[in-house]
């Protein structure tokens, strides 16, 4: 009998799905194959809606069926060639960062947001740790500035400690039944705070490097984790840290296009469609970033993604 569910966790060819009933099912995939998946560097994510069968005595399972994605959030692999789907059907992604512990890296949010927009799913920033001292007030003060930036542009910023549980009722109800992503560097304290939520068994969690001041990745697999927290329910995608964030599914002449505050300014430049935004008279964009209406830090990270978009595209047609 063909069941219908969700897939929590994924781990090669063996991936544990929740059946609409409530039942939880380890299955592989029939042929190791699914046709709406191919061009894509893994077969499934968390989040996925499958179509699947018990196939033996003890309750292990087939998936039959990849079903449509609402959305689905990616990065490019390297290694593979090929996007790579972090989370499918999200409806909504959480860039988690720290202040001192790891370093807060604005450029990361950045390639979050982006890819969080390319995806057409919305997206937040928690500053986690709230808890700690910072030894540095100019790193404090820089932080602030960039946080203040991603709120003016549309980006809500919750501060929250896993700790001690500030901000967590407030960042709740934000929540309150969506499925959630949780996007960060090592270290940041993604499942410690999916702990404080109420994760049950509760998540490993590693130490930071005092040399490194980064994590050790101690979460090896994305999973989908059922929370109740002061009353609300929601699903969140707990995911291994990620050092650098490769853009997926752009082009470099698109990239503006997903930076919010760039958006409104493409096609008015004097060179309509095909101003670089680098040096040309008349550029809205840069025009923009003089008045201060761009962030500088802002406008470093689009040309970063350009340069890196464009020299694929070179490398691929070779």
């Amino acid at each position: 009998m063909a069941l219908t569910g969700m897939v929590l966790r994924c781990s090669k060819n063996s991936f544990l799905v929740e059946s609409d009933e409530g039942e939880r099912v380890m299955c592989e995939i029939k042929g190791k194959i699914l046709k709406a998946s191919q061009g894509f560097y893994n077969p499934l994510a968390p989040g996925d809606r499958v179509v699947f069968e018990v196939t033996s005595p003890d309750g292990r399972g087939r998936i039959l069926e990849l079903l449509p994605r609402s959305t689905v959030f990616t990065r490019f692999n390297q290694k593979g060639d090929a996007p790579q789907v972090i989370a499918a059907n999200i409806d909504l992604l959480c860039c988690v960062t720290t202040a001192e512990e790891p370093p807060f890296r604005p450029r990361f949010i950045d390639r979050v947001l982006v890819q969080a927009e390319i995806a057409h799913v919305p997206a937040a920033i928690i500053l986690n740790k709230t808890d700690q001292e910072l030894r540095d007030q100019g790193v404090l003060l820089d932080m602030e500035e960039r946080l203040s930036d991603f709120v003016r542009i549309g980006y809500p910023v919750f501060r929250v400690s896993a700790l001690s549980g500030a901000g967590l009722e407030e960042l709740t109800r934000h929540w309150q039944g969506k499925r959630v992503l949780l996007v960060g560097q090592s270290g940041v304290g993604k499942s410690s705070l999916i702990n404080a939520l109420g994760a049950s068994p509760p998540l490993k969690v590693g130490a930071l490097s005092a040399k490194y001041q980064r994590g050790s990745h101690t979460t090896t697999m994305a999973q989908m984790i059922l929370c109740t927290y002061g009353g609300h329910s929601f699903w969140v995608l707990d995911t291994p840290g990620i050092r650098r964030l490769t853009i997926d599914g752009i082009t470099s002449r698109e990239v503006a296009l997903y930076f919010k505050e760039f958006a409104p300014l493409v096609g008015q430049c004097s060179y309509g469609l095909s101003c670089s935004h680098r040096f040309e008279v008349g550029c809205k964009i840069l025009e923009a970033l003089d008045a201060g209406y761009i962030h500088e830090d802002r406008y470093e990270s689009f040309q970063s993604i350009v340069q890196e978009l464009t020299e694929r595209s070179s490398y691929e047609n070779l």
